[in-house]
C-alpha cells in the first residue's frame, strides 16, 4: 500500500466487473441479503455486524457499501491453519475501529468467483476495497502490529479518496434478539484447554488436550478435526519458506523435505500442489515405506474435507497408485 490512489494501485491487476456488473439481490430489511448491507449514500450505512460473510452473489452490495467505509476483504478457507490465525486479529483490529472498517469474509472454496476475481493464488489473502476499487493489502498470516499499521495506512488512503464514513453495527431490534438468543454451549474441558493453547501459540499443549480428548471419545469429531489443524500449525510455525523449497527440490526422494514443503504448500492455500507433490513421493517410495507417506496423505484429506474435489481428484490418483 504505498500508492495514494487505489485505481492505480491495482490497475490491471484485478478485474471485479463481471462482480460488480451482475444484479444484485433484493435487500432484507437493513441490510441485503447474506446479511450484506446497502450503503445509504450519505456517509452512513447500517450493518448487521462490523465482520460480515459475503458470497459471489451479495459481493456487489460491498462493493457499493466500500464507497461509504473501507471494506477489508479476507479470503479464507476451513481447512487453512494460518486463516485461523489471522482471522480473529483482523476481527479484533476492525472492533476497535468502531465503524470506521467494514470486513467482509470470503469462503474460497464456496465462492469460486470471488478467490478467481481476486487471483487468490495462496491464503490468507487480505484486500481492501476503497471505492469499488481494489486494494492489496497483504498474504499469508501477519503479527497484530503489523495488521494495525496496515490498517492504518487504508484509513488515510481511505480519506484521500473522499471515503470517510462510518457505519452502524446492528439495530436496536437485532440487538434485542441477540438478547434473548440462547447462550452456546460451553465447549468440553479439554476442547477449552485446547482453545486457550493455541490462542497463547502453546502447540504442543493443544495437540495433548486434543489427544486426550479423542482418547475419552474416539468418535469426536471436533476433537479429530482440532487436532490435525493443530499439528500442521505446529508444523509449519518458524519454518523459512524458501529453505523448505529449496530443500525439497534438491531431494525429492527426502520424505521429511516433501513432508516440510507439503505442510506450507497446503497451508498457503496451495492444496493441489501439496497433494500432488505426496503422491508423486507416494510413487516412488518402495512399496514397504510408503505407509507414512499415505498417512500424511490421510491426513491432510481429512483438514481440506473429503468432499471437495480436490481430494476426490487425489484419493482417486492414491488408489491407482495403490493397486
Amino acid at each position: 500500500m504505498t500508492d495514494p490512489t487505489p485505481g492505480a494501485v491495482l490497475r490491471g491487476a484485478v478485474d471485479l466487473s463481471s462482480l460488480r456488473n451482475r444484479p444484485q439481490p433484493p435487500a432484507v430489511g437493513a441490510s441485503g441479503q447474506d446479511g450484506v448491507p446497502a450503503a445509504d449514500g450519505a456517509g452512513a450505512a447500517s450493518v448487521p455486524s462490523l465482520v460480515i460473510d459475503v458470497t459471489d452473489a451479495s459481493f456487489p452490495q460491498v462493493l457499493e457499501l466500500s464507497r461509504t467505509v473501507p471494506v477489508v476483504v479476507d479470503l479464507w478457507a476451513e481447512w487453512c491453519g494460518p486463516c485461523k490465525q489471522l482471522s480473529p486479529i483482523l476481527e479484533k483490529v476492525v472492533t476497535e475501529l468502531g465503524g470506521r472498517v467494514v470486513l467482509a469474509k470470503v469462503d474460497v472454496d464456496a465462492n469460486p468467483q470471488l478467490a478467481q476475481a481476486f487471483r487468490a493464488q495462496s491464503i490468507p489473502m487480505v484486500v481492501a476495497l476503497v471505492a469499488g476499487q481494489p486494494v492489496p493489502m497483504f498474504t499469508g498470516a501477519v503479527p497484530e502490529q503489523q495488521v494495525r499499521d496496515v490498517f492504518a495506512q487504508l484509513l488515510q488512503l481511505a480519506a484521500q479518496n473522499g471515503v470517510t464514513g462510518t457505519v452502524d453495527a446492528g439495530s436496536e431490534e437485532s440487538a434485542d434478539a441477540s438478547d434473548e438468543a440462547p447462550a452456546e454451549p460451553a465447549l468440553p474441558p479439554l476442547h477449552a484447554e485446547a482453545f486457550d493453547a493455541i490462542e497463547s501459540g502453546d502447540y504442543a499443549r493443544a495437540i495433548t488436550a486434543y489427544e486426550k480428548a479423542l482418547a475419552e471419545n474416539p468418535r469426536d469429531a471436533d476433537a479429530r478435526a482440532g487436532l490435525g489443524q493443530v499439528r500442521l500449525l505446529d508444523r509449519v510455525q518458524g519454518l523459512d519458506l524458501q529453505a523448505v523449497r529449496d530443500a525439497a527440490a534438491a531431494a525429492p526422494r527426502d520424505r521429511e523435505a516433501q513432508f516440510a514443503a507439503a505442510d506450507l504448500d497446503l497451508s498457503g492455500g496451495h492444496v493441489d500442489d501439496a497433494f500432488s507433490r505426496l503422491l508423486d513421493l507416494f510413487s516412488i517410495t518402495p512399496a514397504d515405506e510408503r505407509r507414512p507417506v499415505r498417512e500424511r496423505l490421510l491426513e491432510l484429506f481429512g483438514l481440506v474435507g473429503d468432499a471437495d474435489p480436490r481430494v476426490l481428484t487425489a484419493r482417486g490418483r492414491l488408489a491407482s497408485l495403490l493397486f
